[in-house]
């Protein structure tokens, strides 16, 4: 079994930064893609970065992505935080599961994490 967590999420002012985690666990698995979305309140979920390497290119050169492969995470860090940053931020993961020496493709969800920006 592989999970997708994201963490790091909270309520933050206008102006500053914060570093979201998605982490992966589980046993006999390898990431090959991360991509971030976020969903507004009241709007649909869009994506706005990517795992580097990936092709995918951030909506803003605010939003970095990073990864921490000896804990299987993938960082979004996020500087000068507005207002538009505000909602719930989630990675979706893909990549291989070696069942019994089957490789089998995963493609997952975690449950999000809540961003909120004050003013």
């Amino acid at each position: 079994q592989v999970q997708v967590v994201e963490s790091g999420g909270g309520l933050v002012q206008a102006g500053g930064s914060l570093r979201l985690f998605c982490t992966v666990s589980g046993s006999s698995f390898s990431i090959d893609h991360v991509d971030w979305y976020r969903q507004p309140p009241g709007k649909q979920r869009e994506l706005v970065a990517g795992m580097p390497g990936s092709g995918v290119k951030s909506v803003t050169g605010r939003f970095t992505v990073s990864r921490e492969n000896a804990k299987s995470a993938v960082i979004l860090e996020i500087d000068s935080l507005n207002s538009e940053d505000t909602g719930t931020y989630y990675c979706n993961v893909r990549g291989l599961r070696n069942i019994r020496g089957t490789l089998l493709q995963f493609n997952l969800w975690g449950q999000g994490t809540q961003v909120t920006v004050s003013a």
